[in-house]
């Protein structure tokens, strides 16, 4: 689980272009765009602009390039003909391979002018996740991780998907660790310093429970009320961690909470 410091490097580089995508999507991210439009867009720039392979493309015989999970849909989203319509909220899923490293990154996207308890549930996730890396450190351990979410998420009324979990990656897109989004200070693996994994919250507005549609992908909250998540990939250094997929758009927010120099 240790990364060398080529393996790094590698993953440096995937998780920048894993980024790259996401801020280029935004542009998609409106009412009338199918999801299959916006997993069409990614491969392209991947492929296209980026000189990379869409990581999740082929992965246990997934055939698309992103996760497009709307509203209820907590993850593994199917991209479809479907259109997006305003006032709805949509994640996209984005894996990327290049040289043989993968990066993983999600944000879920307000689709027009949304309301605000869908407003809510998405600043409150992304704050889980934000609160979950600000533990990422040596000698940490995954409950610290788990706790931080937990906590935060039903401070506020919401419940923590718990079937489906962060993961170690590197030259595999799934590897160890399992990061779970629930747990007790102090409890699970020691962290050190040169391990890579994701950290992926999803969040629940009502009940905390799931189930799996019949195409056997597509993950739903039971009660149909609505799911948000945000994922980054992580790399703990010697005093806390990079977060190898940071986008542009996060710096300053991060800065305010102490995770990044302003």
């Amino acid at each position: 689980m240790i990364k060398t410091e080529s393996a790094i490097k590698g993953m440096e580089l995937a998780g920048s272009l894993t980024a790259q995508v996401l801020q280029a999507v935004e542009e998609m991210i409106r009412p009338g765009v199918s999801t299959l439009e916006i997993d069409a867009f990614c491969e392209r720039y991947i492929v296209e602009q980026l000189g990379a392979l869409p990581g999740s493309k082929g992965q246990y015989g997934f055939p698309f390039s992103v996760n497009t999970s709307t509203n209820q849909v907590v993850c593994h989203g199917w991209p479809s003909e479907s259109r997006l319509k305003r006032g709805d909220i949509v994640n996209v899923d984005v894996t990327v391979l290049k040289d043989g490293y993968y990066g993983d990154s999600s944000k879920t996207f307000a689709v027009g002018e949304i309301s605000p308890y869908a407003r809510r549930l998405m600043d409150v996730t992304q704050r889980c996740l934000y609160l979950a890396i600000a533990k990422v450190r040596p000698g940490a351990t995954l409950g610290d991780i788990g706790y931080a979410i937990q906590q935060h998420a039903e401070a506020q009324g919401y419940s923590v998907v718990r079937e489906y979990c962060g993961h170690g990656i590197g030259a595999a897109m799934h590897e160890e660790p399992q990061v779970l989004h629930y747990g007790r200070p102090g409890q699970g693996l020691k962290l050190e310093a040169g391990m890579t994994f994701t950290i992926e919250p999803m969040i629940n507005q009502g009940g905390k429970e799931v189930k799996v549609l019949r195409d056997g992908w597509t993950v739903v909250t039971r009660d149909r009320s609505l799911s948000a998540q945000f994922e980054h990939t992580l790399l703990v250094t010697a005093d806390g961690c990079r977060i190898l997929t940071l986008r542009e758009e996060e710096k300053a927010g991060l800065a305010a909470l102490g995770l990044l120099a302003a």
